[in-house]
């Protein structure tokens, strides 16, 4: 009974068209009346613990540091990177393209800004080197998701938040995973560039491709400071994100010389608006976190769960048919604060290890960025590029099937993810 109100609550909410973040809040107080808890006191007071958490503190420099890179100048310098080393392959910008996107996740950890900068730098080449269109636009969409998998990431400081789970340990996870999804797009493009005649470019000479490297090392030594600076206990995740928005301003006010004070106001105030809404609504989310553990929703679910409980693989590959399902109708954030609360309890009750868990469902919640009928990055995509959304929709298909193939592998074979995560963590 609790569990349908709460989820008829909330899900009723998000239809009426309410923002997710006041949906959650609603679904709360409509629990608080139903076991006779509610008060205002309490549930301000549960709204300012919610975000009063050192690991959120990584959102808004993390924020800061995408969006000094994206205006300063460190995209562009490593498209013209990867153009030296794979620009001159046939479909060479496909490759160029899955290159900087696996590159820029690496810097930014936001999806919609990785693949609005690729379809902005890149599109135009690929749309006057006569690559299809549609296509074009599916692989940019597609390499663009890569971005919340590969550290830094924000989406795994959500998870970690939500389901208590080391942010460090997501990090130094999600490592394969996102070159797995890059090599992957890669093997994709490579079949569907057989029979396409589209222009190539000449090869970059080694003169070419040192000074490219020259002028991009100073991007490429973000994340491995970044990787570096967690893995061997230098600083914390948090600690990370404060490092990454000081050397991304050093590196674009004093060695590319292209953030002037009136850009910096904006990228602070642009900071600072994504900052509140994120924390907006994970306060929201926290406080639903809470009463679902009053309620003992969890153990209602894993009630409902129990005969997939004994057997984890089964578990895991119902979980990410529900996750893709609400991932194609509803943002990654969201999705992430709702359901990670919720089905923590039953992962660990079938002795999941919950940082496979969380690099699942982060991997799972990105696809549904690019499925219809929401598809935020789709949409992004279409925008930035001018291109119609049926045309980017069959474009990206192939691309789409690729991460579901791999997404069915991460569920048979578990160690390919784990594996390797543990090499890293030690």
């Amino acid at each position: 009974m609790t569990l349908a109100l709460f989820l008829s609550v909330l899900l009723g909410s998000i239809l009426l068209g309410l923002p997710v973040a006041f949906a959650l809040l609603l679904a709360a107080i409509a629990l608080m009346l139903q076991m006779d808890l509610f008060s205002a006191d309490i549930l301000a007071q549960a709204l300012i613990n919610g975000v009063d958490s050192f690991p959120l503190l990584a959102i808004p420099f993390f924020l800061v540091a995408g969006e000094v890179m994206s205006k300063g100048g460190l995209s562009k310098r490593i498209v013209r990177m990867a153009m030296a080393l794979m620009g001159h392959r046939k479909g060479g910008l496909g490759y160029v393209a899955i290159l900087t996107a696996v590159l820029l996740a690496g810097l930014s950890g936001s999806a919609v800004a990785d693949a609005a900068a690729l379809v902005s730098i890149l599109y135009p080449m690929m749309r006057k080197a006569g690559y299809p269109e549609g296509r074009s636009v599916g692989l940019l969409a597609a390499g663009g998701i890569i971005a919340p998998v590969i550290p830094p990431s924000l989406p795994l400081i959500l998870v970690g938040v939500a389901g208590n789970i080391s942010i460090k340990n997501l990090f130094l996870g999600g490592i394969v995973p996102g070159l797995i999804m890059g090599t992957a797009l890669m093997l994709v493009w490579a079949f569907l560039m057989r029979s396409e005649n589209v222009e190539s470019f000449p090869k970059a000479d080694k003169a070419e491709r040192l000074a490219a490297f020259r002028d991009g090392i100073w991007a490429l030594l973000l994340p491995v400071i970044i990787i570096g600076g967690i893995r061997f206990g230098v600083f914390t995740p948090t600690e990370a994100a404060v490092v990454a928005a000081v050397y991304a301003l050093f590196v674009t006010t004093f060695i590319y010389r292209e953030i002037t004070i009136e850009i910096l106001f904006d990228i602070l105030v642009n900071a600072g608006r994504a900052t509140a809404m994120v924390m907006f609504l994970v306060g929201c989310a926290m406080v639903a976190a809470w009463l679902i553990t009053v309620a003992q929703l969890p153990q209602q679910l894993a009630t409902l769960l129990g005969p997939l409980v004994e057997n984890p693989r089964l578990l895991m590959a119902a979980i990410m048919i529900l996750v893709l399902l609400v991932g194609m109708v509803m943002d990654l954030s969201p999705t992430i604060l709702i359901l990670v609360p919720l089905l923590m309890p039953v992962v660990k009750l079938a002795g999941i290890d919950p940082v496979y868990f969380g690099l699942m469902f982060v991997i799972n919640c990105s696809i549904g960025l690019i499925t219809p009928p929401v598809g935020t990055v789709l949409n992004v995509v279409c925008g930035v590029g001018r291109v119609p959304m049926s045309a980017a929709v069959r474009g990206s298909w192939p691309f789409i099937a690729a991460y579901l193939v791999l997404l069915v592998l991460f569920v048979v074979f578990p160690d390919i993810i784990i594996t390797p995560m543990k090499l890293f963590i030690g």
